[in-house]
């Protein structure tokens, strides 16, 4: 499994596409989240391996915003990882009808 320390590229495109997010919250930021996770499953990167760059990313985040404003941000965290993770599921779901 890889880790944000030995994938920098993964955390530093993650980390990216997820501020992009944060303060839009549009199509197109969310179409970035989706683009990353279509990519990154074409890679081999591992749900796990996303998750775990996920809270990285997340946890830097929460540690540099305002008390008041955290749990808006991890709400629009949930949101982020669920479209970055819609290509992995629709793979599991297609193999599991299979």
């Amino acid at each position: 499994m890889t880790t944000p320390a030995t994938d920098d590229g993964l955390t530093r495109n993650y980390r990216a596409a997820f501020l992009r997010y944060l303060p839009r919250q549009d199509e197109a930021a969310l179409a970035a989240a989706y683009d990353l996770g279509r990519s990154s499953l074409h890679d081999g990167v591992s749900v796990l391996d996303l998750v775990t760059v996920h809270h990285h990313v997340l946890g830097e985040v929460v540690r540099a915003t305002v008390v008041d404003d955290v749990d808006d941000v991890v709400r629009r965290a949930g949101e982020f990882l669920a479209e970055v993770l819609a290509t992995s599921d629709m793979v599991q779901r297609s193999l599991q009808r299979d």
